[in-house]
């Protein structure tokens, strides 16, 4: 049972929530000035020590598997002792400003320009992991605008935002009894984005979760209420997939203006950058796709992740090699959930098989395994490969699903592996990046092994008519030759075998039935 609470048009009068604790590291933003496309940044601070000589900016951000170097979009930047008096910083490479005698320091101000409508060196920010600053609106990921001492990434801090009164604004964040948000850690601030300005808002209980939804649309052609209901669906067949949420609340920020730019997920909230269209009024399966992807990653990074992701680098960009987990097994989560929620048909799923095959074949090199995916994501090659995650990736993690209902005779797939996974981890435990895919295979079937190295560690050709031929579905590759001699293309035919056998038959409903 769900009730909808609806409110078109909100004022910023907001209820303001104790955290109860005090933050040592407190920063203001005026977002009430934006003629200049910057954001002024204030920091107040007591106590630095010498041994946070330096304001790190970040380089990169957990989930975008990009260099984004933050620091190139400064454009001021001075320190303050107690007596308002200027201490001296110099810039050292990127992101990074020496601190000339920290213990002195009382306060930093500086500029930062917006990732959007700034000249980039090539190297752009994606929309959706940026900011943007407008007269009808301010999109806010913390990474962008705020930095940290050195040693204190994981300081507790708030954001004092100065903005419009009547503006409205969507995060996860909760804010303090002073009215300015609090975050325990930089991690934190980083995973909570924030779109403020004209927005709608809708919201729903789904099974004790609440949902909330904040959307930003240029014309006012899109309204939160019309989302949260084509997105119900998903929502409630997501809640079957995983048995029950692990959070509390959850935040979807939407923003629909001139640009597709896809989504960024994150524990509590994820973010959503498309061009305002009528698709999106209707509910278009495109982007209630991308929600149940981007929302299945409550699951994994949140409640199943490394060392790696738990300690974030955001100094030196780190992969991870299990990026197989995070991104590919996300995405084949999103389709079969609605598959077995009943959203998608059994043939709507071989169309998107279709699809990702088609797409792997003609734009990425078949030479990278998901593992050089990961490897490489820093990089600008990788970045060009990067992309295949989501389609390789995919149906890589889907004959991994069959391969684990295969070996326990249709009652324990991929699902059921993740959500025990998500109960022996959580969200305050790390799985050990070096021996994960050996846990994996102890949790599973010997098999396994051999499928991680040939499928996911190397790159081998995926056996797709065996793999599908357990469920009782017939793969054929054909090759199409047309007119003139480089006129050559594939086609990949996947369809119901009509002469499956009961096993078959078992087994598929297995892969598309929630146990």
């Amino acid at each position: 049972m769900k009730k909808l609470i609806t409110t078109l048009w909100l004022s910023a009068g907001i209820v303001l929530i104790s955290c109860g604790q005090q933050a040592k590291l407190n920063y203001s933003v005026n977002l009430n000035d934006r003629t200049s496309d910057e954001f002024k940044v204030t920091l107040n601070v007591k106590g630095l020590s010498e041994d946070n000589d330096i304001y790190q900016f970040a380089a990169t951000a957990p989930g975008t598997y990009q260099t984004m170097n933050i620091g190139r979009y400064v454009r001021s930047f001075k320190a303050y002792d107690k007596k308002g008096r200027e201490v001296a910083t110099e810039k050292l490479g990127e992101n990074q400003y020496k601190l000339s005698t920290p213990k002195k320091i009382t306060k930093l101000e500086y500029t930062i320009a917006e990732t959007w409508d700034t000249p980039d060196d090539g190297m752009k920010v994606y929309k959706m992991c940026g900011t943007s600053m407008e007269e009808d609106h301010v999109l806010f990921n913390a990474h962008c605008v705020i930095g940290y001492p050195k040693g204190m990434q994981g300081a507790s801090l708030t954001i004092d935002l100065d903005y419009p009164e009547n503006w409205n604004i969507g995060t996860a964040l909760s804010r303090n009894e002073l009215g300015a948000y609090y975050a325990k850690s930089f991690d934190h601030a980083v995973d909570s984005p924030i779109l403020l300005g004209r927005l709608s808002e809708a919201s729903a209980d789904f099974n004790g979760t609440k949902v909330e939804l904040y959307t930003y649309s240029k014309t006012d052609k899109i309204k939160s209420a019309d989302l949260l209901e084509s997105m119900s669906a998903m929502l409630e067949a997501a809640n079957k997939f995983v048995v029950e949420f692990p959070v509390k609340r959850y935040t979807f920020l939407f923003h629909f203006e001139d640009h597709n730019a896809g989504a960024w997920e994150h524990s509590y909230s994820s973010e959503y950058v498309y061009i305002e269209d009528d698709y999106a009024v209707d509910g278009g399966p495109k982007i209630t796709s991308t929600a149940a992807h981007e929302f299945f990653h409550i699951i994994t990074p949140l409640n199943i992740h490394s060392e790696i992701i738990e300690q974030f680098n955001f100094v030196t960009p780190t992969s991870s090699d299990h990026l197989w987990l995070y991104e590919a097994t996300t995405e084949w989560a999103s389709d079969m959930m609605q598959v077995r929620g009943g959203i998608m048909t059994l043939e709507e799923l071989l169309g998107q098989l279709r699809y990702k095959l088609r797409v792997d074949e003609a734009y990425f090199d078949s030479s990278y395994s998901l593992l050089k995916i990961a490897e490489t994501s820093f990089s600008a090659e990788g970045q060009k490969q990067y992309g295949n995650i989501y389609y390789k990736g995919a149906l890589i993690i889907n004959m991994l699903d069959i391969l684990l209902l295969e070996k326990s005779n249709g009652t324990r797939g991929l699902r059921e592996v993740v959500n025990e996974l998500s109960k022996k981890y959580g969200p305050e435990r790390a799985f050990p990046e070096a021996d994960f895919f050996d846990i994996f295979v102890e949790m599973t079937h010997p098999e396994v092994a051999d499928f991680f190295q040939n499928y996911v560690k190397d790159a081998k050709a995926l056996p797709l008519e065996e793999y599908y031929a357990k469920v009782g579905i017939k793969y054929t590759p054909e090759q199409i030759t047309g007119a003139g001699d480089d006129a050559v293309s594939k086609k990949f035919v996947f369809e119901i075998d009509p002469d499956a056998t009961e096993e078959q038959i078992a087994l598929r409903k297995a892969w598309t039935t929630n146990f």
